[in-house]
């Protein structure tokens, strides 16, 4: 598992609970924000582990 990899941007914090005003008509919503950064975050942090792992089977 990759854990402080120099490379992995650290992960996204999720927003506080009065960072959303829950009338959900912001757009974009904070937590949509916050979604979409962690999933580019999943997907870094995925192909890392990929990476690593392909180095460490040679």
């Amino acid at each position: 598992m990759v854990k402080n990899a120099p490379n992995l941007p650290e992960e996204p914090e999720k927003p506080l609970k009065d960072d959303c005003c829950g009338g959900g008509s912001c757009c974009p919503c904070v937590w949509d924000a916050y979604f979409e950064k962690l999933e580019q975050w999943k997907a870094a942090k995925k192909a890392l582990e990929q990476q690593d792992t392909a180095e460490n089977t040679k």
